[in-house]
């Protein structure tokens, strides 16, 4: 069984960016260097400001969709408890 992860990063204009993945380090790379998802690309540095481990992928996806729909506040919540 492979872990997986949901994410999330703050970009540099204080946006926050939700995701999933099975390599955190290498995927806060590749959205550092610009090959990250499509919002994060104009909106670098970004740094990593939350995360969740999961047993798999599917867990991962589900938790990021849940994530994705809270409002900013909450997520600001989540990431300073």
């Amino acid at each position: 069984m492979s872990k997986a992860f949901t994410y999330i990063i703050e970009c540099a204009d204080g946006t926050l960016y939700v995701g999933w993945t099975t390599n955190l380090e290498r995927r806060l790379r590749a959205h550092n260097a610009g090959r990250g998802g499509r919002y994060t690309r104009g909106r670098r540095p970004v740094r990593l400001a939350y995360f969740e481990e999961h047993s798999t992928r599917q867990e991962a996806q589900q938790r990021e969709a849940v994530l994705r729909r809270l409002p900013r506040a909450k997520k600001l919540k989540l990431i300073t408890q």
